[in-house]
């Protein structure tokens, strides 16, 4: 019978071990790092669409924009009377909550996760040409 180094047998199982850890590390990261279009239409995409009004109106170009302003859209009175400008401040605070920041406002939906709201953000500010 073939009989193996105890040693080379240890470093091969090392080596293995080593190999998933540095795997599953990769996968976690990868999540943690999810592209940014990825995380929009994860959270935001089965209500919004960048290029076309859905049940919430199209986002692209949102990022500098006066609240309620899309034509193709029906906004509530709450949101047409805001005349909030969508930057970095208003922003994180709609999404944090919009009830809070525009009472009888018709979209109750906010992101918990801090870093996503940046995230999300990000997203609309790149495609708004900022």
């Amino acid at each position: 019978m073939f009989r193996q180094n105890p040693l080379v047998v240890l470093a091969t199982f090392l080596s293995g071990f080593a190999l998933v850890v540095v795997a599953s590390s990769f996968s976690i990261r990868s999540d943690e790092a999810q592209p940014d279009a990825a995380l929009f239409q994860r959270r935001c995409g089965g209500c919004h669409s960048l290029d076309r009004d859905k049940e919430g109106p199209r986002l692209q170009g949102v990022y500098g924009r006066t609240a309620g302003t899309v034509d193709s859209f029906t906004y509530s009175d709450a949101l047409k009377k805001s005349k909030l400008v969508w930057n970095d401040d208003t922003l994180e605070k709609w999404l944090t909550d919009t009830e809070k920041l525009v009472p009888g406002n018709e979209m109750a939906f906010h992101v918990e996760n801090a870093a996503e709201r940046r995230r999300i953000i990000a997203f609309l500010k790149q495609n708004s040409g900022h």
